[in-house]
């Protein structure tokens, strides 16, 4: 009967030994200490070239944000806009900006124009690039990367620890004794808690700029005017008689401009001069003719 009552005292001992040291007797409270007043170790801190964790993904990718632009030579500028427009929506992206510019009639359409700021996903920045080309010719292309990995860490980072910092705020207000503690502990969760906010949009806004590309597109018409010149005759007829026609007007506008300015200019003049004209007449004297008598010669 003793050996018997050993084995059954040991199970029991052990028993009691295991729920002491089990999850429930060690759980922290909501500002990190332990039931008994002692602190919990905190996990630690990665490395610098650790990333944290992102809600959603377990390894997150170097996050780059992408900016390009292309000028595109077309021969309609404003259809060249609405297709790049269904373009960028058929590829998931978005027009920010859309503006066209219409161009004279009388220059065959020169001036006319169109510029576009669209959005498109980052993986299908190379893919619209490439599918400018069947719009039109594509004259010229740049694409910018900038790296802002560094820069996510640190929001996340600084997110985290504003949350944490307000749900211990939250805590303390929960277990104020007085109301000068209630008071403090609730302005102090009001700043944290701003704070998170404008870190949160930053990050938002961040996240935004990564996900999509900004893309900005020149539209621009090409073969407006024969780069050599008037193919013939006729066209240089044409181009001489309204080049006579532009220079004939511009004289035109020149002579109105500066005519009230040349009958200013002669009122002036003839209100100088006359007067000394009149004072410089009346102080010449004027000389008497001289008799010679008959017989007598002049030269003595």
């Amino acid at each position: 009967m003793r050996r018997a009552r050993n084995p059954a005292a040991t199970v029991l001992v052990l028993a009691v030994l295991v729920g002491c040291s089990g999850p429930g007797s060690d759980s922290g409270g909501a500002d990190g200490s332990s039931s008994d007043g002692g602190v919990v170790a905190e996990p630690a801190p990665a490395g610098p070239g650790a990333l944290p964790t992102v809600p959603g993904e377990s390894d997150p990718d170097r996050q780059v944000v992408q900016t390009a632009t292309a000028s595109v030579a077309v021969d309609d500028p404003a259809e060249a806009a609405q297709q790049v427009s269904e373009l960028v929506e058929s590829a998931g992206g978005r027009v920010d900006q859309r503006t066209e510019r219409a161009g004279a009639a009388d220059d065959g359409g020169d001036g006319a124009a169109a510029d576009l700021v669209v959005r498109v996903p980052s993986d299908e920045l190379t893919g619209v690039l490439a599918d400018l080309e069947g719009i039109g010719d594509v004259e010229d292309v740049s694409v910018s990367r900038s790296d802002v990995t560094a820069t996510a860490v640190d929001l996340d980072a600084r997110i985290s620890a504003l949350r944490t910092s307000a749900a211990r705020l939250q805590a303390l207000m929960d277990g104020a004794a007085t109301t000068e503690a209630l008071l403090a502990a609730e302005a102090a969760l009001s700043d944290r808690q701003e704070q998170l906010e404008s870190l949160q949009s930053q990050r938002a806004l961040l996240a935004d700029q990564v996900e999509l590309s900004t893309l900005t597109v020149h539209l621009a018409p090409s073969g407006v005017a024969p780069a050599g010149g008037p193919d013939g005759f006729l066209d240089g007829l044409g181009t001489g008689w309204r080049a006579l026609v532009t220079v004939l007007g511009a004289a035109v506008v020149a002579v109105g401009v500066l005519l009230p300015w040349l009958l200013v200019a002669a009122l002036l003049t003839a209100a100088v001069l006359v007067p000394v004209r009149r004072r410089a007449l009346r102080r010449t004297p004027v000389e008497a003719p001289v008799e010679t008598p008959a017989g007598v010669s002049s030269s003595g």
